[in-house]
């Protein structure tokens, strides 16, 4: 898999899918089936309804933007998408698997083998380069891509041997990247993967989330509060208190170069 050229910023290339049309979903495979699904925080005075009542699908290969105010619940969705919570009540499934009844053993492979995530902030071990921190994934999971590949496919085939702190935000970001997508999962969550970086540098982060989505068939659900980030998706889902509010289908999928920061 050819990596993308260039440095940091890379507009040459992120037009290469300006004129893709956005998949209809009647020919994708169902992925995640939500109905009716609640998390509540606490009891009697101090309940908090972090969901209430969430009517969801996703499919396969989807680009999704889950968009939303912060407190609107957005992350509390995505950490019972990703087996990190589970709900309070409602229906739950992965493909044929229901995750409002596993257990934890049962979650911990399903997030060892499926999912991958990509948070606001890096998380990189600070003693390990950017190899390592990838080849750490793949020493735990089924099917890896080699660490090398992962780092290639998010333009940093150069910088393998560097450290967390001989790179600057984005390139952390993209071997934050690399690490997820290294045990080739189905499903890739990214909770505000732009939120600590600049615009420039979040077009390339960006950028490689996309490409991630396009080359691998990952299903992606990228949450944030930022309605830029709408046009670039299959679908945007508009969430609020705590249930989807609405939602929109693009036509077509704006490559990140036209998005209008």
């Amino acid at each position: 898999m050819n990596a993308l050229t260039g440095g940091e910023a890379t507009p040459n290339l992120l037009t290469m899918f300006a004129d893709v049309d956005s998949s209809s979903t009647s020919t994708r495979a169902e992925m995640f089936r939500v109905r009716g699904l609640t998390k509540t925080y606490g009891t009697s005075e101090a309940e908090v309804h972090a969901l209430a009542g969430v009517d969801l699908d996703l499919y396969e290969g989807e680009l999704v933007v889950l968009l939303g105010p912060s407190g609107s619940g957005k992350t509390t969705l995505l950490n019972n998408l990703g087996g990190l919570d589970v709900p309070t009540s409602g229906e739950l499934r992965y493909r044929d698997m229901d995750l409002t009844s596993a257990d934890e053993d049962f979650l911990t492979r399903y997030r060892r083998e499926s999912v991958g995530f990509i948070f606001q902030f890096y998380n990189l071990i600070p003693s390990l380069t950017a190899l390592e921190n990838v080849a750490l994934i793949t020493e735990i999971a089924r099917d890896p891509m080699p660490a090398e590949e992962a780092l290639e496919l998010v333009n940093l085939g150069e910088r393998l041997d560097h450290f967390p702190a001989q790179l600057s935000g984005g390139e952390q970001q993209r071997v934050a990247i690399a690490r997820a997508i290294a045990k080739r999962p189905e499903v890739l969550l990214c909770d505000e993967p732009t939120g600590a970086l600049d615009v420039r540098t979040g077009i390339v982060v960006l950028d490689a989330i996309e490409r991630v989505n396009r080359e691998l068939g990952t299903l992606t659900v990228i949450i944030t509060h930022n309605a830029i980030m709408a046009d670039m998706a299959d679908r945007v889902i508009h969430f609020s208190d705590g249930r989807v509010h609405h939602e929109r289908r693009n036509s077509k999928r704006a490559p990140v170069s036209a998005l209008n920061w």
